[in-house]
């Protein structure tokens, strides 16, 4: 048997079995685990295939811990946790449930139209491009914060366009200007 052989038998079946175990990051599944852990002291082992979930409830903790973290709190005050593995937690816990029909679907009534609705939004956006596409603004990140505190004067000083941070004498470039111009036409 050659040391050489380019691949075992089994490695092309096993590639196509349900256990995709390699395709996932280790270290979030294992931050992953320690919120679990964190659930499972308070509340008990497994508790939401004994006792159930009300999706709103865990819809509500993703996303506010999303929002949390969007607004610049990365990590979770009471868990010392990243605000997204607790998200990543609380999905997990509902998706579980899910599964497992030990759920209670508490949703709202369904938007009787969503198609028609995500066709209108998508044509506002598309408009939006349209008019103000040509218009290069500065998108303020948090990145940004200490820049976006400066006065005006500061930036003037220096010579910077204050819409978009780049080279101006003025305090406002020309491609800045230009793009006010055609957007309040």
């Amino acid at each position: 048997m050659s040391k050489n052989k380019p691949t075992n038998p089994k490695d092309a079946v096993g590639v196509k079995k349900w256990r995709q175990f390699m395709t996932l990051p280790m270290q979030v599944f294992w931050e992953v685990g320690v919120a679990m852990l964190e659930g499972t002291l308070k509340y008990g082992r497994h508790n939401y295939r004994g006792a159930g979930v009300r999706a709103s409830v865990y819809i509500d903790a993703a996303r506010g811990h999303i929002e949390q973290w969007v607004e610049g709190e990365d990590i979770d005050k009471d868990s010392d946790m990243s605000h997204i593995t607790k998200a990543i937690a609380s999905l997990v816990v509902l998706r579980d449930a899910m599964m497992n029909n030990y759920w209670v679907d508490d949703r709202p009534p369904p938007i009787k139209d969503i198609d028609g609705l995500r066709d209108r939004l998508q044509k506002a956006v598309e408009r939006n491009f349209e008019m103000y596409g040509n218009v290069h603004p500065h998108h303020w990140t948090q990145a940004d914060d200490v820049e976006y505190n400066k006065p005006l004067q500061s930036l003037k000083e220096e010579n910077l366009c204050r819409w978009c941070g780049e080279s101006a004498i003025s305090g406002e470039c020309d491609n800045c200007l230009k793009g006010l111009s055609d957007a309040n036409k």
